[in-house]
């Protein structure tokens, strides 16, 4: 059974940074496309930022392109996101996904609990 604990989560003034974990395990981490998603309150979930399984190829949502990078350590089983120029409109509960990259990355159904990302003004 496949697990995914996000961590590094937390409370970050506007224009800071933050780096989000994501580690996995009962899975083949290498095989796996893999993707971070985030959901305010009210709000639908959505991608942020997906990554194939070798790391050679990215997508990003346009609201974070050029503030967030994703990447991958495959000898780690671990998947990050680093976040800069916080935005207060960034502020979700971040959860990290496995999938398969096809073009694009199409999610599966192993999720993380999420980790909590609040930005403040």
């Amino acid at each position: 059974q496949v697990q995914l604990v996000e961590s590094g989560g937390g409370l970050v003034q506007a224009g800071g940074s933050l780096r989000l974990s994501c580690a996995a395990s009962g899975t083949i981490f290498s095989r796996n496309a893999m993707g971070w998603y985030r959901q305010a309150p009210g709000k639908s979930r959505e991608l942020v930022a997906a990554i194939s399984n070798g790391g050679v190829s990215t997508k990003y949502a346009d609201a974070v392109k050029g503030r967030f990078t994703i990447s991958r350590d495959n000898a780690k089983n671990t998947l990050y996101l680093e976040m800069n120029s916080l935005k207060p409109e960034d502020t979700a509960v971040y959860y990290c996904n496995t999938g398969v990259w096809s073009g694009t990355y199409y999610p599966s159904g192993s999720w993380g609990q999420g980790t909590q990302v609040t930005v403040s003004s």
